[in-house]
Protein backbone atom coordinates (compact mmCIF):
# COMPACT_ATOMS: atom_id res chain seq x y z
CA UNK A 1 0.00 0.00 0.00
CA UNK A 2 1.37 3.38 -1.01
CA UNK A 3 1.85 5.99 1.70
CA UNK A 4 1.78 3.36 4.43
CA UNK A 5 3.01 4.42 7.87
CA UNK A 6 2.83 0.93 9.30
CA UNK A 7 5.39 0.37 12.08
CA UNK A 8 6.04 4.13 12.24
CA UNK A 9 5.67 6.23 15.38
CA UNK A 10 4.53 9.81 14.84
CA UNK A 11 4.59 12.68 17.33
CA UNK A 12 2.15 15.43 16.35
CA UNK A 13 1.90 18.68 18.29
CA UNK A 14 -1.45 20.44 18.45
CA UNK A 15 -3.01 17.20 17.25
CA UNK A 16 -6.33 17.66 18.99
CA UNK A 17 -8.07 20.04 16.60
CA UNK A 18 -8.05 21.54 13.13
CA UNK A 19 -5.18 20.59 10.84
CA UNK A 20 -3.40 18.71 13.63
CA UNK A 21 -6.43 16.56 14.28
CA UNK A 22 -6.76 15.75 10.59
CA UNK A 23 -3.08 14.78 10.43
CA UNK A 24 -3.39 12.61 13.55
CA UNK A 25 -6.40 10.74 12.16
CA UNK A 26 -4.88 10.34 8.69
CA UNK A 27 -1.57 9.03 10.01
CA UNK A 28 -3.35 6.56 12.31
CA UNK A 29 -5.48 5.35 9.39
CA UNK A 30 -2.29 4.65 7.48
CA UNK A 31 -0.90 2.51 10.29
CA UNK A 32 1.17 4.90 12.42
CA UNK A 33 1.14 4.80 16.20
CA UNK A 34 0.28 8.43 16.93
CA UNK A 35 1.36 10.43 19.95
CA UNK A 36 -0.56 13.70 20.28
CA UNK A 37 0.94 16.60 22.22
CA UNK A 38 -1.93 18.89 23.08
CA UNK A 39 -2.56 21.57 25.70
CA UNK A 40 -6.32 21.04 25.46
CA UNK A 41 -6.76 17.57 26.93
CA UNK A 42 -10.48 17.48 26.08
CA UNK A 43 -9.75 17.95 22.38
CA UNK A 44 -6.95 15.39 22.53
CA UNK A 45 -9.15 12.78 24.21
CA UNK A 46 -11.89 13.30 21.61
CA UNK A 47 -9.38 12.81 18.80
CA UNK A 48 -7.96 9.68 20.44
CA UNK A 49 -11.49 8.28 20.75
CA UNK A 50 -12.13 8.85 17.04
CA UNK A 51 -8.85 7.17 16.10
CA UNK A 52 -9.50 4.15 18.32
CA UNK A 53 -13.05 3.84 16.98
CA UNK A 54 -11.46 3.30 13.57
CA UNK A 55 -9.05 0.71 15.04
CA UNK A 56 -6.11 3.10 15.05
CA UNK A 57 -3.53 3.44 17.80
CA UNK A 58 -2.89 6.71 19.57
CA UNK A 59 -2.27 8.32 22.91
CA UNK A 60 -2.17 11.89 24.15
CA UNK A 61 0.20 13.90 26.29
CA UNK A 62 -0.74 17.15 28.00
CA UNK A 63 2.12 19.52 27.29
CA UNK A 64 2.89 23.18 26.65
CA UNK A 65 5.31 23.15 23.71
CA UNK A 66 6.76 26.50 24.82
CA UNK A 67 8.01 24.84 28.03
CA UNK A 68 11.24 22.98 27.25
CA UNK A 69 11.27 20.84 30.38
CA UNK A 70 7.72 19.64 29.68
CA UNK A 71 8.59 18.78 26.09
CA UNK A 72 11.74 16.93 27.13
CA UNK A 73 9.80 14.91 29.70
CA UNK A 74 7.10 13.89 27.22
CA UNK A 75 9.62 12.94 24.53
CA UNK A 76 11.67 10.93 27.05
CA UNK A 77 8.53 9.06 28.16
CA UNK A 78 7.67 8.20 24.56
CA UNK A 79 11.23 7.07 23.84
CA UNK A 80 11.08 4.71 26.80
CA UNK A 81 8.49 2.76 24.78
CA UNK A 82 9.68 3.14 21.20
CA UNK A 83 11.58 5.31 18.76
CA UNK A 84 10.06 8.40 17.16
CA UNK A 85 10.12 8.17 13.37
CA UNK A 86 8.07 11.25 12.51
CA UNK A 87 7.76 14.65 14.20
CA UNK A 88 5.06 17.05 13.00
CA UNK A 89 5.38 20.53 14.50
CA UNK A 90 1.82 21.72 14.01
CA UNK A 91 1.00 23.55 17.27
CA UNK A 92 0.69 27.27 16.73
CA UNK A 93 -1.25 30.38 17.62
CA UNK A 94 -2.38 33.31 15.51
CA UNK A 95 -2.48 37.08 15.86
CA UNK A 96 -4.07 39.83 13.79
CA UNK A 97 -2.35 43.21 13.67
CA UNK A 98 0.39 45.29 12.06
CA UNK A 99 3.53 46.31 13.98
CA UNK A 100 1.69 49.14 15.74
CA UNK A 101 -1.06 46.76 16.74
CA UNK A 102 1.36 44.21 18.18
CA UNK A 103 2.23 44.60 21.84
CA UNK A 104 5.34 43.23 23.46
CA UNK A 105 3.14 40.65 25.18
CA UNK A 106 1.66 39.61 21.82
CA UNK A 107 5.12 39.19 20.33
CA UNK A 108 6.41 37.18 23.30
CA UNK A 109 3.36 34.91 23.26
CA UNK A 110 3.68 34.11 19.57
CA UNK A 111 7.44 33.64 19.82
CA UNK A 112 7.01 31.20 22.72
CA UNK A 113 4.68 28.86 20.85
CA UNK A 114 5.39 29.32 17.14
CA UNK A 115 9.18 29.58 17.29
CA UNK A 116 10.39 28.25 20.63
CA UNK A 117 7.80 25.47 20.55
CA UNK A 118 9.14 24.21 17.22
CA UNK A 119 12.70 24.48 18.49
CA UNK A 120 11.86 22.66 21.74
CA UNK A 121 10.35 19.67 19.95
CA UNK A 122 13.13 19.37 17.37
CA UNK A 123 15.78 19.84 20.06
CA UNK A 124 14.26 17.03 22.15
CA UNK A 125 13.64 14.54 19.35
CA UNK A 126 16.54 14.92 16.95
CA UNK A 127 19.32 13.35 19.08
CA UNK A 128 17.33 10.11 19.02
CA UNK A 129 16.31 10.42 15.37
CA UNK A 130 20.01 10.57 14.50
CA UNK A 131 20.30 6.89 15.45
CA UNK A 132 17.85 5.57 12.88
CA UNK A 133 16.76 8.50 10.70
CA UNK A 134 13.38 10.13 10.57
CA UNK A 135 11.16 12.84 9.18
CA UNK A 136 10.44 16.31 10.58
CA UNK A 137 7.58 18.32 9.15
CA UNK A 138 6.95 21.92 10.20
CA UNK A 139 3.58 23.57 9.68
CA UNK A 140 4.39 27.05 8.38
CA UNK A 141 2.08 29.39 6.41
CA UNK A 142 2.03 31.37 3.21
CA UNK A 143 2.47 34.34 5.58
CA UNK A 144 6.01 33.13 6.19
CA UNK A 145 7.05 33.81 2.60
CA UNK A 146 4.64 36.41 1.14
CA UNK A 147 3.15 39.59 2.55
CA UNK A 148 -0.25 39.23 4.23
CA UNK A 149 -1.87 42.35 5.66
CA UNK A 150 -2.10 42.67 9.45
CA UNK A 151 -0.12 39.56 10.26
CA UNK A 152 3.14 41.15 11.47
CA UNK A 153 3.94 38.90 14.45
CA UNK A 154 2.41 35.79 12.94
CA UNK A 155 4.37 36.24 9.70
CA UNK A 156 7.57 36.77 11.68
CA UNK A 157 7.15 33.50 13.54
CA UNK A 158 6.26 31.51 10.44
CA UNK A 159 9.24 32.93 8.59
CA UNK A 160 11.41 31.71 11.45
CA UNK A 161 9.87 28.23 11.27
CA UNK A 162 10.58 28.17 7.54
CA UNK A 163 14.23 29.10 8.17
CA UNK A 164 14.46 26.34 10.80
CA UNK A 165 13.20 23.88 8.21
CA UNK A 166 16.01 24.71 5.82
CA UNK A 167 18.65 24.72 8.56
CA UNK A 168 17.67 21.36 10.04
CA UNK A 169 17.44 19.77 6.58
CA UNK A 170 20.97 20.96 5.78
CA UNK A 171 22.55 20.04 9.11
CA UNK A 172 21.21 16.48 9.27
CA UNK A 173 21.53 15.25 5.70
CA UNK A 174 24.14 12.68 6.78
CA UNK A 175 21.87 11.37 9.54
CA UNK A 176 19.10 10.29 7.17
CA UNK A 177 16.76 12.90 8.62
CA UNK A 178 14.49 14.71 6.20
CA UNK A 179 12.95 18.06 7.12
CA UNK A 180 10.27 19.85 5.10
CA UNK A 181 7.45 22.28 5.71
CA UNK A 182 3.91 22.95 4.55
CA UNK A 183 2.59 26.47 4.00
CA UNK A 184 -1.21 26.54 3.96
CA UNK A 185 -3.29 29.52 2.94
CA UNK A 186 -6.68 29.93 4.61
CA UNK A 187 -7.96 26.56 5.86
CA UNK A 188 -11.45 26.08 7.30
CA UNK A 189 -10.68 25.16 10.91
CA UNK A 190 -12.44 25.83 14.25
CA UNK A 191 -10.18 28.90 14.56
CA UNK A 192 -11.86 30.46 11.50
CA UNK A 193 -15.33 29.75 12.88
CA UNK A 194 -14.38 31.20 16.26
CA UNK A 195 -12.91 34.31 14.65
CA UNK A 196 -16.05 34.95 12.62
CA UNK A 197 -18.45 34.30 15.49
CA UNK A 198 -16.49 36.67 17.73
CA UNK A 199 -15.91 39.50 15.28
CA UNK A 200 -18.87 39.25 12.90
CA UNK A 201 -21.72 37.66 14.90
CA UNK A 202 -24.43 39.26 12.75
CA UNK A 203 -23.09 38.31 9.33
CA UNK A 204 -21.03 35.16 9.74
CA UNK A 205 -22.11 33.60 6.43
CA UNK A 206 -21.35 36.74 4.44
CA UNK A 207 -17.88 37.08 5.94
CA UNK A 208 -17.19 33.37 5.50
CA UNK A 209 -17.98 33.71 1.81
CA UNK A 210 -15.79 36.83 1.56
CA UNK A 211 -12.83 35.09 3.19
CA UNK A 212 -13.34 32.04 0.98
CA UNK A 213 -13.12 34.18 -2.15
CA UNK A 214 -9.73 35.59 -1.13
CA UNK A 215 -8.39 32.24 -2.35
CA UNK A 216 -8.20 32.22 -6.17
CA UNK A 217 -9.65 28.73 -6.28
CA UNK A 218 -12.80 30.16 -4.67
CA UNK A 219 -12.91 28.34 -1.35
CA UNK A 220 -10.94 27.66 1.81
CA UNK A 221 -8.86 24.53 2.06
CA UNK A 222 -9.91 21.55 4.16
CA UNK A 223 -7.81 20.20 7.04
CA UNK A 224 -7.93 16.78 5.39
CA UNK A 225 -6.30 18.19 2.26
CA UNK A 226 -3.37 19.46 4.31
CA UNK A 227 -3.22 16.10 6.11
CA UNK A 228 -2.96 14.26 2.81
CA UNK A 229 0.04 16.37 1.80
CA UNK A 230 1.59 15.78 5.23
CA UNK A 231 1.08 12.05 4.78
CA UNK A 232 2.94 12.05 1.49
CA UNK A 233 5.85 14.08 2.84
CA UNK A 234 6.21 11.80 5.87
CA UNK A 235 5.94 8.58 3.89
CA UNK A 236 8.73 6.59 2.29
CA UNK A 237 7.39 7.64 -1.13
CA UNK A 238 8.84 11.11 -0.40
CA UNK A 239 12.31 9.78 0.45
CA UNK A 240 13.97 12.08 -2.12
CA UNK A 241 12.43 15.26 -0.69
CA UNK A 242 14.07 17.41 1.97
CA UNK A 243 14.68 21.10 2.64
CA UNK A 244 11.57 22.16 0.76
CA UNK A 245 8.47 24.20 1.58
CA UNK A 246 5.17 23.11 0.03
CA UNK A 247 2.45 25.75 -0.37
CA UNK A 248 -1.12 24.42 -0.28
CA UNK A 249 -2.89 27.64 -1.01
CA UNK A 250 -5.59 27.41 -3.67
CA UNK A 251 -3.38 29.48 -5.97
CA UNK A 252 -2.90 32.33 -3.47
CA UNK A 253 0.83 32.90 -3.95
CA UNK A 254 1.04 32.73 -7.73
CA UNK A 255 -2.47 33.71 -8.88
CA UNK A 256 -3.52 36.59 -6.61
CA UNK A 257 -3.49 39.93 -8.38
Amino acid sequence: MKFSLKNKVALITGGGSGIGQAISKTFAQQGAYVHIIELNSENADATIAEIEKSNGQAESHSCDVSNQSQVQKVVANILNKHAINILVNNAGIAHVGNVEGTSEEDLDRLYAVNIKGVYNCIHAAIPHMKKSGGVILNMVSIAGSVAVADRFAYSMTKGAALAMTYSVAKDYLDCNIRCNSISPARIHTPFVDGFLNKNYPNNVEEMFDKLSKTQPIGRMGKPEEVANLALYLCSDEAAFITGTDFPIDGGFIKLNG
